[in-house]
């Protein structure tokens, strides 16, 4: 068993941040049948869903239909956004019986260029008025600060307006506080995406195929969420089964690798966040 599987439902983003490595691949949307194909091969490997890998999954127009065939076969659904879309989503969200836990990238807004002020309280308000009831519904509610080593100018001023929303005690936790029941702020580095064109980096374990793989939106399957652009296809999951997929040579020899301790896909090599694991 997988404890999760990432399953693009479209690489397409409405915000173009620094920190956001993007794709190359031609965009588009997968469709609610395809979907169904998809998730129907990976609900035996997995029960959580992470409908993202590139993308803004809110912008998908048949977002409800696909957090309704998730219900159907049974998954604890994963929505990760930048959350400019979270106010006018947040009731299509709230009746979603699917939807296990909501991440939100606050740090979206510095990697888009916003500066504090206006922009980013009225940004904040729309976030945390969205979140509110869905951790009241008892879905987790994460907002990410992903954007330490440099990158996290509006920190304060992101903390500041938080505390206005969120008053009272925060607890605090190994990764950041609790500011409310269900609802976590959650602290990162940032970190360099994997990238065919870097230097090799120390990079000796990783969990992908370990505890996760990646479904890009036509199907191809790649070890990890990092995979942008499909550079380690591994299969594809419309014409291929999971089982088989993961029994191949080449995700073998990715998984037999870090399990000696070595990285051998060259984007592996390469990959900034992969490199953590080896401190």
């Amino acid at each position: 068993m997988l404890k999760k599987a990432y399953l693009e439902i479209t690489d397409v983003c409405n915000l173009n941040c620094s920190f956001c490595r993007g794709a190359t691949r031609e965009k588009g949307f997968l469709s609610v049948d395809r979907f169904r194909i998809a998730a129907e091969k990976l609900r035996p490997f997995t029960e959580y869903l992470y409908l993202h890998l590139m993308g803004e999954p809110l912008l998908h127009p048949r977002l409800d239909e696909i957090l309704a065939v998730c219900a159907q076969l049974g998954f604890k659904a994963v929505v990760t956004t930048n959350g400019v879309l979270l106010p006018e989503k947040a009731a299509l969200l709230a009746k979603a019986p699917a939807l296990y836990k909501a991440s939100v990238s606050l740090h979206s807004f510095e990697g888009s260029g916003g500066q504090p002020g206006e922009l980013l309280e009225r940004y904040l308000n729309g976030v945390c008025e969205a979140v509110k009831p869905l951790a009241r519904r008892g879905v987790i509610v994460a907002l990410r600060l992903w954007n330490g080593g440099g990158a996290d100018r509006c920190n304060g001023e992101i903390l500041r307006l938080l505390h206005d929303r969120f008053p009272g005690e925060w607890r605090d936790h190994r990764a950041g506080h609790t500011l409310a029941p269900g609802v976590y702020l959650e602290y990162g580095d940032r970190f360099d995406w994997p990238d065919l064109t870097a230097g090799e980096k120390d990079v000796c374990f990783c969990m992908g195929l370990r505890d996760q793989i990646g479904v890009l939106y036509d199907g191809t399957v790649v070890p990890c969420c990092l995979d942008a652009d499909g550079a380690i296809p591994l299969g594809n999951l419309f014409t291929d089964d999971l089982g088989d997929i993961l029994a191949s040579p080449r995700a073998k020899a990715i998984y037999d690798g870090f399990s000696r301790g070595s990285a051998v896909e060259a984007l592996c090599r390469r990959c900034g966040y992969a490199e953590r694991f080896s401190r």
